[in-house]
């Protein structure tokens, strides 16, 4: 009898140890962000302290947002917590499909480009997986318990004092996960720049959060601007003016400029093979006649094609959230267009896309584009097109009558291509290829070969095409690599292909884009200075010569003996001559391992320094205060 009491009092304790459809929400929701993170974002892990932190950084939000339940009712509870689930799972499984490209997270001006949305699906349904039904597996179990009421749980009114002791709870874990974080990532809060530090300390969801305050704030600051912000940034900009080389500057004085925007094209492929054969062939020869620029860093955030236009056009860096071409396309800028529309040139973009796509319809007039030859201007069909739109092929061939229009001006002209091929995810007719697919675990990489080999052969014919016309003698030819094509989601990958380990220090390494300037008359040479896309405009403009001594910008030319060897990327790492600093870890390039920090502290200051100056100028639009009190003072 004595053993028979004791199986009861056990059954009866068991039993009444019931749990809270809320209770299991959360603990579902907690251990599905967990997981996502340890499988589907590559977040750096170095000590105990922050695999904790990582592991509890979910759970204050998802008690303040599910808790709002306990106010309800049973039947509208359910509900609520039904789709605060949904909620929060498509949150999470956005941010998942986003990474799996882009090798970040969303913020909310990338939210606001719903006018891309329609061309990119081709590339979201590459990013797809079957497992990804997982992510709302949940879903299913709470609909289950709420609709057959196992007697483990419980679906009772709380009191005001439970409530007050369940909001408690949440409050104490949000400051313990803050303070926590703290001590590892001291003035964590100001490194908006860093998503995956942010991510890893206080959550996805609280770093949304985060994202939404920071969007407001940003919102005022041009309320609230005034000129007298920019005595600082004159000042420092003044300070680092580099003078045009002596030699070279107006070599170029009222030739045409042709500038080639190669869609996500790094510089690991130029003079480099694949199954034995070359993938730039042609890009191979024409650098031995251009200058190339084989240390130039694209610099681009979350903007990619659109940053990289900024950065060219403008000389200031892209934002850390969003592209600049959606949140600030109203604003007031001295971009490379305008400057030569008052020298006298024709300035047209052509890019046979449609011409709201990345807001290029509004940002060109801000940039002074006279004109934008969008898809309307071109023939294309079901047979010229792939993947994106009008193959490179098709595009620069129906482009010729454009540039015969620009020609028959009798004014030099500056006309941007942008091409559109070689993006992901790297599709390509098999009638268009060239070179075999590469054999990796990576898709994206094994198809990433065969259209840059096309595009490669695009801008080849396109070249031949401009010597047929008489233009390529009187022309500036500029190619550039835009943005990065492989992220770091397919470091495996790409290491089987270069033969080495992708650490953090080769990552920043692999963000190297070509830059070719072929300018009639002069020899071919290799520059190696450090320099990024920044340093474009100043560089052209010296080369036409036209001076920027009086420009509001940050780069330099790349031709100028006292160009200093320095790129700043837009997470805030930067390269110099001699080191790498990326993710808190200084290198030596020399060795490619970390050394001491003091070897980059020189130039830790001055990057910083850089980025948020100009975030200051686009934010509060501040080159309206300085180029109309420019321009008053000229009228006076």
């Amino acid at each position: 009898m004595r053993r028979n009491d004791k199986v009861n009092q056990l059954k009866q304790y068991f039993s009444s140890r019931k749990i809270s459809i809320i209770a299991v929400a959360i603990v579902l929701l907690w251990f599905k962000t967990y997981i996502a993170y340890k499988t589907s974002f590559d977040i750096k892990i170095e000590n105990w302290k922050q695999e904790f932190i990582l592991f509890i950084n979910p759970l204050s939000f998802l008690l303040f947002f599910l808790g709002i339940g306990l106010f309800f009712k049973e039947k509208n509870r359910n509900r609520y917590i039904l789709i605060a689930s949904f909620i929060v799972s498509l949150v999470l499984f956005a941010n998942v499909v986003f990474y799996r490209f882009f090798n970040d997270f969303l913020t909310i001006p990338v939210l606001f480009q719903t006018s891309n949305m329609s061309d990119l699906g081709g590339s979201v349904h590459e990013l797809l997986e079957p497992t990804d039904i997982l992510f709302f597996a949940d879903l299913f179990v709470l609909y289950t318990l709420m609709k057959w009421k196992p007697s483990f749980i419980v679906n009772r009114d709380y009191t005001k004092v439970s409530r007050r002791a369940f909001f408690l709870v949440a409050i104490a874990i949000a400051f313990f996960n803050l303070g926590l974080a703290e001590t590892e990532r001291p003035q964590l809060l100001t490194r908006t720049f860093d998503r995956e530090m942010l991510v890893k300390n206080i959550g996805t969801y609280n770093y949304h959060i985060y994202d939404a305050f920071l969007q407001s704030k940003s919102s005022a600051q041009r309320a609230l601007a005034d000129g007298s912000e920019l005595a600082d940034i004159e000042n420092y900009i003044r300070a680092n003016y580099k003078k045009p080389n002596d030699e070279l500057f107006g070599i170029a004085k009222g030739k045409n400029l042709i500038f080639i925007s190669m869609e996500s094209t790094q510089n690991f492929v130029i003079n480099q093979k694949v199954n034995g054969q070359e993938i730039t062939p042609f890009l191979n020869k024409f650098i031995k006649e251009s200058y190339y620029f084989d240390n130039f860093y694209h610099q681009t955030g979350q903007g990619k094609t659109s940053d990289s236009e900024f950065l060219v056009e403008n000389s200031l860096y892209p934002l850390s959230r969003g592209a600049v071409f959606f949140t600030h396309s109203q604003n007031e800028y001295k971009a490379l267009p305008e400057i030569l529309n008052e020298h006298g040139y024709f300035t047209a973009s052509l890019h046979a896309n449609n011409r709201s796509f990345w807001n290029r319809d509004i940002m060109y007039k801000s940039l002074g584009y006279q004109k934008f030859y969008d898809m309307d201007y071109y023939d294309v069909n079901d047979e010229n097109s792939v993947n994106w739109g009008l193959k490179d092929k098709e595009f620069f061939e129906q482009s010729i009558a454009h540039l015969k229009e620009m020609k028959a001006m009798n004014k030099p002209f500056y006309a941007k291509f942008i091409t559109l091929t070689n993006h992901f995810p790297f599709i390509l007719d098999e009638e268009d290829r060239s070179i075999d697919e590469y054999n990796s675990n990576s898709k994206t990489l094994n198809r990433y070969f065969p259209t840059v080999r096309y595009t490669d052969e695009a801008i080849e014919q396109f070249i031949n095409r401009l010597k047929e016309e008489g233009l390529y003698e009187d022309s500036v030819i500029v190619i550039m690599g835009d943005h990065y094509g492989i992220s770091e989601n397919h470091n495996e990958a790409m290491a089987q292909y270069l033969g080495k380990e992708i650490t953090p220090f080769e990552s920043v390494q692999l963000q190297r884009v070509p830059l070719i300037i072929h300018v009639p008359g002069q020899k071919g040479k290799t520059i190696h200075t450090v320099s990024g896309q920044i340093d474009v405009k100043p560089t052209l403009l010296h080369l036409l010569g036209i001076d920027n001594k009086n420009n509001i910008e940050f780069g330099a030319d790349i031709f100028s003996k006292e160009k200093m060897d320095f790129a700043v990327l837009r997470d805030g790492s930067f390269i110099t001559k001699d080191y790498v600093y990326t993710r808190d870890i200084c290198y030596d390039k020399a060795t490619g391992q970390p050394t001491d920090d003091k070897a980059c502290g020189p130039f830790m200051e001055k990057a910083k320094q850089e980025l948020e100056y100009s975030d200051k100028i686009i934010y509060g639009d501040l080159l309206r205060f300085y180029y109309n009190d420019k321009s008053n003072q000229v009228k006076k």
